[in-house]
């Protein structure tokens, strides 16, 4: 069979086990592609990369495609994401003189609470707090800002936030650079491995569900090539419902561990898989349900809502209109989504959009056999977001 070549970059974290997957694993062979993977060195080149054309698809940070449809960020084309590689993933961290003072002033570590964590972490602090993210435009700055906003911390405005590729952000706490990092697996964990940081939350604890990495593409090509998008989206697809299975996590932790791929331990990237955390120098493991996700209750669907909740995050922060930001929530393709999986008879929500925050429960939604069950996904302070414009 004449494959069609499709080249893709990523960079190196857990979350971008879809296409390692579906490149070692054959499910983008069987669907007709050569898929060709790069890594990238930092977001902003990955961002540019597909931006620029020199590679058709990108692992990518969620709000990307949506700050470059505010006109955020000086890029070049406007992006789209075709489907949802992973549910979070992240971990918050802080430097091991953080967490000595965190310690001795009674904090537990139970790493599950942002409320106790939140203040404690600032009374630890002597002056602004110095706090590593991957990229402005991600996932991370949205929890932290939003973490600690809830909790009376003027952000970003009161934080010395500083932007830092996930592989050195452990290098750079080591270095005294930062006092705490929110970054993507194994990274915080490396930190912990090599004894200069420990973590103090999972991502999840402050949204439950929050959509990390997406599958990005130039919305010219997703235009221009639907048959290719829906050849990748359905091979992305396939990856993510074996990801989602257990018992692969092992094989899975050794394809991403490969030179090429991730460069670290299998034995810590399966940590991460699992959730099953070691979270201190000292040794003290942690578990962490659903800690990152790639298949479970329709986790890869591109919800607009999500991107309605970043784009008006985006906005506030930028002097943007947010009501008409919600306009950016257009680049989550639902539709794509679903006419690339129609062949598969997958079962998709009825609804694109949702109340974030709402779901409480397992809950049962309309869909095309009435089956569908969704996950919990609130916000740690109780918060919902309705996506609804205002009236």
């Amino acid at each position: 069979m004449s494959l069609t070549v499709l080249k893709a970059g990523f960079i190196p974290l857990v979350d971008a086990a879809p296409f390692i997957v579906a490149r070692e694993l054959g499910f983008a062979e069987e669907e007709g592609l050569d898929l060709q993977l790069s890594r990238a060195p930092s977001w902003s080149t990955l961002r540019d990369w597909v931006a620029l054309g020199q590679i058709d698809a990108a692992h990518l940070l969620s709000p990307v495609p949506v700050a470059a449809a505010l006109g955020l960020g000086g890029i070049p084309a406007k992006l789209n994401a075709l489907s949802v590689l992973s549910i979070n993933g992240n971990v918050v961290g802080v430097s091991t003189v953080l967490a000595d003072k965190m310690r001795a002033a009674g904090y537990r570590f139970d790493f599950e609470d942002p409320r106790a964590a939140g203040p404690a972490l600032m009374a630890a602090v002597d002056g602004r707090l110095r706090i590593g993210v991957p990229f402005p435009f991600s996932m991370h700055a949205e929890l932290l800002y939003y973490w600690l906003g809830a909790i009376g911390i003027q952000a970003p405005q009161g934080l010395d936030v500083r932007t830092i590729p996930p592989p050195l952000m452990a290098d750079a706490m080591a270095r005294g650079e930062i006092d705490a990092f929110c970054v993507g697996e194994p990274w915080g964990s490396i930190a912990v491995e090599t004894g200069v940081g420990a973590l103090i939350l999972p991502g999840k604890a402050i949204w439950a569900r929050a959509p990390e990495k997406v599958l990005a593409v130039r919305e010219s090509w997703a235009d221009e090539e639907p048959d290719l998008a829906g050849q990748l989206v359905r091979a992305i697809w396939r990856a993510g419902r074996w990801l989602g299975q257990e018992a692969n996590q092992t094989t899975a932790s050794e394809l991403l561990s490969r030179p090429e791929y991730l460069d670290v331990s299998a034995e810590v990237l399966e940590r991460s898989l699992s959730g099953r955390l070691v979270i201190t120098p000292e040794g003290d493991l942690r578990a962490c349900n659903d800690f990152v996700v790639f298949h479970e209750n329709s986790a890869a669907f591109p919800w607009r809502s999500q991107a309605a909740w970043i784009a008006e995050r985006l906005a506030a922060r930028t002097g943007l209109d947010r009501s008409t930001a919600r306009a950016a929530a257009q680049v989550f393709r639902a539709d794509i989504y679903r006419r690339a999986l129609a062949s598969l008879h997958v079962d998709l929500p009825g609804a694109s959009e949702k109340l974030e925050g709402a779901i409480t429960v397992p809950t049962e939604v309309a869909s095309a056999s009435g089956t569908l069950i969704l996950a919990p996904d609130p916000f740690f302070d109780g918060q919902i977001f309705d996506p609804a414009p205002e009236s």
